[in-house]
């Protein structure tokens, strides 16, 4: 019996028409932002839109939901279009995976994210949420996984592998979970704590593998979620990479802030002691450094001042810094593949080389470029000739500036019918020519092919080694000027650690009834842990609630989030002494965004573990630079006094390994000592933790 006669690929356009839109979710008939806390708000969005894939049960302690989102609105598709045809299928489709890992039950109960970013101080959260989109569009939960040996698909409940017979254990399979949390090709990786902190550990657009989302639409996707979850704070290490290049660097000096400042990140802490006004400062000094320093260089290469003054040349505005240059070679790849045609109008607009074009008559520049021609027809084949060469076959006394405006004018020339001079840089950043078929209505101009989107990365890859990165920057500058501008460059290389703090507090509710307090925690508690124990606020909404309400949910939210307060319990309202317990809140606090309670944890021992996101380790950084903490760079200790420094601080290059033994300074003088050095800090394991910190290698 034929149930529906419609093609099978129109009921999956019905299917996906049913789902959320990835680049508005959550839209306009959703909450625009949380009406709650994170630790509730979570909860309450998994409800409404997540399903748990049936295997979840298997792993209590890693609970996988799953939500699905179409890429694109359904509705504009063309619904006329003939089933076989390309606008007949449904639009693709993203699955979010969120991963509810029980931090107790974890294999790793630390976060090194925490500790580098100024929060190791925060207890242990009872549970970590992981937002995961992967990069290969499959969910992490459901019934198949890959064969650890083979990678063939197995079903999560055969005991064996078909094709290479493998055993495959429960235990295998959490190990492919695990793998999946530290996998650094996902599209997207958030990890939220419950308190409501968390960290963006990558994003990977389309330079990353992403096929249909670029780093923007899931910085977006990524802010609007956070906005809903009611997320407090998320940090990122910035390490991300564009071209090829520090995005970070080469950001900052363009927009004065890095890619993730785009959505509202700023300086959380400097490497290296290093501080927001320092950072600042390295940005303005390097992005403003003048062109004409590199253009008056005699030394410099001839190569550099062609590139400057080519890109002078094509802008309808003046360069004349780095930020200028820099910005828009940014502009010309962006617009790099939509085709260059604009290119040659701004040709036409503005044709400048530094005021010398009308120091020539025009039968000169005529001259010069008919011999150009004359060498490029003698060479055979498809050879190129570079621009040094062709150079030398013409010079003959020719002015070395009317050579230079000829060579930058020579690209895309039309020299007989259907022949034009055809332009291209290098791997070693020099022009080449050589004549090719085509016409001026069939071919790009030779401005053109030039700024295609491969020789504009080759022209932005050669001045940032060139002109920025400290360690490939051109000895020719002026001694002064290179050293200043390796120093902001290190700076900004050295800043990794940005924050965005959405404030969710600051939420706004229209009901007069409803109370939004943060709830700072005194502990009675005699005990030395409890002594240094200092958990952010949590914040706590009620409705005409008493002083007897507060009090139990603020017992109820510190329980909630952090494992080491499973136990406590509020007892009273400090600087409220005495006061009725039906007493109510708005009465007694008025318009007060913040209240204190004092109570005792009487909590079991074991438990002190789960009292510091930094561990149970104690050291102590006191470093040449200013370090007082971690920072995540990489550290030693000195084998006398056990105090940490960083090794580059030290002397030790990055690049060099870690000595056998090493004493500080300050040892040195009163201390021989033989014992051998104690470990890298990077390679320092937490005993509960058992996981360092990587990096999130970005790519967009």
């Amino acid at each position: 019996m034929v149930v529906n006669e419609r093609p099978q690929k129109r009921m999956k356009r019905r299917i996906t028409a049913d789902l959320n839109d990835f680049f508005t979710f959550p839209s306009s008939s959703s909450p625009p932002a949380a009406t709650g806390p994170f630790r509730t708000a979570v909860r309450d969005f998994l409800s409404n839109h997540a399903l748990v894939p049936p295997p979840s049960s298997l792993f209590p302690h890693l609970m996988t939901w799953q939500i699905l989102f179409r890429v694109g609105d359904a509705d504009q598709l063309p619904t006329t279009a003939a089933t076989d045809g390309p606008d007949s299928f449904p639009p693709p489709v993203v699955c979010l995976d969120i991963v509810e890992e029980d931090v107790a039950r974890s294999r790793n109960v630390y976060c090194d994210q925490c500790r580098v970013v100024g929060w190791s101080g925060h207890p242990v959260c009872g549970k970590r949420y992981h937002f995961i989109i992967k990069a290969d569009g499959n969910s992490i939960g459901g019934y198949h996984k890959p064969c650890m040996c083979c990678g063939d698909v197995v079903h999560i409940y055969e005991s064996k592998c078909k094709s290479c017979n493998l055993d495959a254990s429960t235990d295998d399979v959490e190990d492919w979970v695990y793998n999946q949390l530290e996998n650094t090709t996902h599209l997207l990786h958030g990890v939220v704590h419950s308190n409501g902190f968390g960290h963006l550990l990558r994003v990977n657009g389309r330079e990353g593998g992403s096929r249909m989302l670029s780093g923007c639409h899931i910085m977006d996707f990524w802010d609007r979620l956070c906005k809903v979850l009611g997320v407090r704070m998320v940090s990122v290490m910035d390490v991300s990479k564009k071209y090829g290049l520090e995005y970070r660097l080469l950001h900052a000096i363009i927009k004065g802030h890095p890619w993730y400042g785009d959505w509202g990140y700023d300086f959380a802490t400097g490497s290296f002691a290093l501080t927001l006004d320092a950072y600042n400062l390295a940005v303005e000094k390097l992005s403003t450094l003048p062109l004409s320093t590199f253009l008056a260089q005699r030394r410099f290469p001839s190569c550099i001042r062609d590139i400057i003054l080519r890109y002078q040349s094509l802008s309808e505005r003046e360069l004349l810094n780095i930020r200028d240059l820099f910005g828009f070679l940014i502009k010309l790849l962006h617009d790099a593949p939509k085709c260059s045609s604009r290119v040659d109008d701004a040709m036409s607009k503005k044709r400048r080389a530094s005021g010398v074009l009308y120091s020539w008559t025009k039968s000169d520049v005529e001259c010069v470029e008919e011999a150009m021609v004359k060498v490029l027809r003698a060479v055979t084949g498809s050879n190129w000739v570079n621009q040094r060469n062709l150079r030398k076959a013409i010079y003959k006394g020719q002015p070395s500036d009317l050579l230079d405006y000829c060579l930058n004018e020579l690209g895309g020339k039309m020299v007989a019918d259907g022949i034009f001079v055809s332009s291209r840089r290098n791997a070693d950043g020099d022009f080449e020519y050589r004549l090719e078929a085509g016409s001026s209505a069939s071919n790009c101009s030779s401005t053109s092919r030039s700024l295609s989107e491969e020789n504009l990365v080759l022209d932005m890859r050669f001045l940032y080694e060139s002109m920025l990165h400290p360690q490939t920057m051109m000895k020719d500058l002026p001694q002064e000027t290179r050293d200043l501008a390796i120093s902001c460059a290190e700076k900004l290389l050295d800043c990794k650690q940005f924050v965005k703090d959405y404030k969710p507090e600051r939420m706004s509710i229209n009901d007069p009834s409803v109370t939004c307090l943060l709830c700072r925690v005194e502990f009675t508690d005699e005990s030395e842990e409890y002594a240094s124990l200092d958990p952010p606020p949590e914040l706590i909404v009620l409705s005409n609630a008493t002083v007897s309400d507060l009090k139990l949910a603020a017992s109820k939210a510190f329980q909630d989030v952090y494992l080491t307060l499973k136990r406590f319990q509020a007892e009273e309202l400090v600087d409220y002494g005495g006061v009725d317990e039906s007493t109510q809140v708005k009465k007694l606090l008025g318009s007060a965004e913040y209240v204190r309670v004092r109570g005792r944890c009487n909590a079991k021992s074991g438990w002190s573990k789960f009292s510091m996101e930094r561990g149970i380790e104690r050291w102590t950084v006191e470093c040449s630079c200013g370090a007082k903490d971690d920072d995540g760079e990489r550290m030693l200790a000195c084998d006398v006094c056990g105090v940490w420094r960083h090794t580059r601080c030290s002397g030790i290059p990055d690049s060099d390994s870690v000595p056998a033994n090493f004493v500080c300074q300050g040892c040195k003088s009163s201390v021989s000592v033989t014992k051998n050095a104690g470990p890298c800090k990077d390679e320092v394991v937490a005993k509960v933790a058992g996981e360092s910190l990587t990096a999130p290698p970005d790519v967009r």
